[in-house]
């Protein structure tokens, strides 16, 4: 592979809102309530918010859950998150749901070492 075709593939993430039956959830979401990491753009459906207390929790969980992880890494296994207000009974459910490819060109403006004159 010449150093024009260096890549990487990130996973696409859904993240839901659940949270057991009849539960007052305090964090504004309802059950259901989602939103999709593709690359690292997020989208939200058209009407639904989403709390950034409860963004703000996931965010350093997002980028790590999106790369390959081995099979025997949490990451890999542990997929819900807890509300980041100790009162709220809702997680957040991480899914990998595909694989977006990348080009290390069109994603930072430092020189791949491959390439690096010396």
């Amino acid at each position: 592979m010449s150093t024009e075709d260096l890549g990487f593939t990130l996973y696409d993430l859904r993240v839901e809102v659940v949270a057991p039956e009849g539960a007052r959830l305090l964090c504004g979401a309802r059950v259901g309530d989602h939103f999709e990491l593709r690359g690292e753009m997020l989208h939200l459906p058209d009407g639904q918010g989403f709390s950034i207390y409860s963004l703000g929790a996931l965010l350093p969980l997002l980028a790590a859950k999106q790369r390959p992880t081995d099979a025997n890494d949490w990451m890999s296994t542990d997929a819900e998150v807890a509300c980041p207000d100790p009162n709220c009974p809702s997680r957040f459910r991480i899914t990998r749901t595909g694989t977006r490819s990348f080009r290390h060109a069109d994603t930072t403006a430092v020189v791949h070492p491959s390439k690096a004159t010396p």
